[in-house]
């Protein structure tokens, strides 16, 4: 079974910002932050990063501009990490399937009652 190469480097980027906002963002928008998923483009030009931020201290919003602020520096890190001719461009997009799972599943809750 083959698997595409943006695939690949999508899991790749998807655990390396992960462990980079965890070990070395110093920004506390960007603590709390779940990365979901990575899709690459084809041609490894373009990275669009969904994330969930975890814990309701901070909205989305902020979650949102923290992100789009240190998107250079996680482009700077992941260029150390990986072995790419061509560090993508980070698109941070907010992932809503987990609120809309989560309606559903108070939706179902309710019916129960």
């Amino acid at each position: 079974m083959s698997f595409k190469r943006s695939d690949r480097v999508a899991d790749l980027i998807k655990a390396e910002i992960s462990d980079i906002l965890l070990k070395e963002a110093r920004d506390p928008r960007t603590r709390n932050v779940t990365v979901t998923g990575v899709k690459v483009t084809d041609d490894l030009r373009l990275a669009k990063v969904f994330f969930v931020p975890m814990g309701g201290e901070a909205s989305s919003d902020d979650v949102q501009e923290g992100l789009d602020r240190a998107s250079g520096f996680l482009r700077r890190a992941l260029g150390k990490r990986l072995q790419l001719r061509h560090v993508p461009e980070l698109q941070f997009i907010l992932d809503s399937s987990f609120e809309y799972g989560d309606r559903i599943e108070r939706i179902i809750t309710d019916l129960r009652k």
